[in-house]
């Protein structure tokens, strides 16, 4: 920064001026300055060729070059004031000293050097005009007592030392305070910024969310009831003629797998059609938060300028007054965003949690795949009693997708249904034993996603999922799902009761879980 801090703003994209000047404005100022010193200093350069007995010539020739030298004020502020200390017994330069002494109180020179070197300047001032009054005219009477050459020294040393010392001082503490608050307002905007980039991500994270948790729900409905479709659509073919008496309760049990299917389809749209509200309202907030990043990014344009301004004149409190309009318009609208998305989670989870199936549809589940010729055993351990509504659900999922890949990948092939219950969890796990040979292949596609969904639900939930073949040939799913804060009916549960939201050792879930 030069002494004047003009620097400064030339490098916020004010055309730059030659050398060292930051605007030709600035450079145009000194140049006057200048040319007004060196007259001053060339008309005193004569008095000073008489005392000095020298040419006249050359008194003004040095007073020139003497008073030429304020127009290196803003690059070499020091210097310029040490001309002036140094031409102080010559009596020349006045306009030099004083506006040498403002030049450099006003930079950023240390405050030490500026009250030396002021201190000086005021010394050779006062010591001069002291001499000057004794020596020019003892004949008037003034100076004639001892105190009063003193005091008028005094009186003009301060006149001309004490105004531009302190008028470069308040210069100076003026622009660093607009400085800080330029650099606030700018740190805000990054902040606030920042604040509604976020705001949008958390926006796209819940419609990302619901997106996955849409599919995983549409997998769940649609692959398991139209396995059990398949599967009895290829006995209805196999015993068509052979017996006709079970092609019938095959076709009618294709016919109520069809049902089934159609109803929680239908369910589902309909929990897509309540959540468009939400899901709009978050649209609606993230738009209204970019729009305000803009006008704030536009309204930070415009206050940069007036901040440049408020460097010259007085209205720095108004340009920081017009910033906070805009700033708290994108927190509003930031925080809008945020709580919009949560709100779309938390409705899609509210309708995932009352229109799901619970345990006690496990026996029904297991009898449809009996149904359909496998051989399912279903054990209970310990007491039964109701969890929270996302963990039967999550629990009931598990077991219908299990059942649904052993009609998939392993036709022909018994399985066992284990189901634990736990004082603060519940654990099932799905067994199947090797296909049999000869089993005709259901011809099932697979997407993958079967386990990849199984996972995701116990990992929301905060339990483990542990899957893989057995040493018999078979597989084997497992999963220990911890009992949510929620009670059976939505309702919180007493403080003693377990909840998923207390940290668990994920190496420890997933080892009760293989052991389940």
């Amino acid at each position: 920064m030069s002494s004047t801090g003009e620097e400064a703003a030339g490098a916020r994209g004010v055309p730059a001026g030659p050398w060292w000047w930051a605007r030709r404005r600035s450079m145009g100022l000194d140049v006057l300055l200048a040319v007004a010193s060196s007259i001053e200093c060339a008309a005193e350069g004569v008095g000073f060729a008489h005392d000095a007995r020298i040419p006249v010539a050359a008194g003004v020739l040095i007073g020139v070059l003497v008073g030429a030298t304020l127009v290196l004020r803003r690059r070499w502020a020091i210097a310029v004031v040490l001309i002036s200390i140094a031409v102080t017994p010559a009596e020349m330069g006045v306009l030099l000293g004083v506006v040498g002494l403002y030049t450099l109180a006003s930079s950023e020179v240390p405050r030490r050097i500026t009250a030396v070197l002021a201190g000086m300047a005021a010394m050779g001032s006062f010591l001069v005009t002291v001499i000057g009054l004794r020596r020019d005219d003892p004949q008037s009477g003034l100076g004639t007592s001892v105190w009063e050459a003193p005091m008028f020294a005094m009186v003009l040393t301060l006149g001309l030392t004490a105004p531009p010392v302190l008028l470069g001082l308040y210069v100076r503490a003026r622009r660093r305070l607009v400085e800080s608050l330029r650099e606030r307002a700018d740190g805000l905007e990054r902040e606030l910024s920042l604040l509604a980039d976020r705001a949008e991500e958390r926006a796209e994270w819940a419609r990302n969310e619901e997106r996955t948790r849409i599919a995983r729900e549409m997998h769940d409905v649609v692959a398991h009831r139209v396995s059990l479709m398949v599967v009895h659509a290829a006995a209805l073919q196999a015993v068509a003629l052979k017996d006709p008496e079970k092609a019938s309760k095959n076709a009618a049990l294709v016919g109520d797998m069809g049902r089934q299917a159609l109803t929680e389809l239908r369910q589902m749209l309909g929990v897509l059609r309540s959540e468009d509200g939400p899901r709009a309202g978050a649209a609606f907030a993230a738009g209204s938060s970019s729009s305000a990043a803009a006008g704030l990014s536009s309204s930070g344009a415009s206050s940069s300028g007036a901040s440049s301004g408020a460097a010259d004149a007085a209205g720095s409190s108004a340009g920081s007054s017009a910033k906070e309009r805009p700033l708290a318009g994108v927190a509003a609208a930031a925080s809008a965003a945020a709580e919009a998305a949560e709100a779309a989670g938390a409705a899609g989870k509210g309708a995932e949690v009352a229109g799901g199936p619970r345990l006690a549809e496990l026996e029904a589940l297991v009898g449809q795949s009996r149904a359909a010729g496998m051989a399912v055993e279903l054990s209970v351990e310990g007491e039964e009693r109701r969890y929270a509504a996302p963990v039967e659900q999550t629990a009931y999922r598990v077991v219908q997708e299990a059942l649904t890949n052993v009609h998939k990948h392993a036709p022909g092939a018994s399985a066992r249904v284990r189901v634990a219950h736990r004082t603060a969890e519940i654990a099932v796990q799905v067994e199947n034993g090797p296909s049999e040979r000869g089993a005709a292949d259901a011809g099932l596609p697979s997407g993958g996603n079967g386990l990849v969904g199984m996972r995701e639900r116990v990992s929301t939930l905060g339990g483990g999922f542990v899957s893989g073949a057995t040493e018999a040939g078979g597989f084997r799913v497992s999963a220990v799902i911890p009992d949510g804060p929620d009670g059976p009916d939505g309702t919180d549960r007493p403080a003693g009761a377990g909840r998923a939201d207390q940290p668990a050792d994920r190496t420890v879930v997933e080892g009760r879980a293989k052991s389940a």
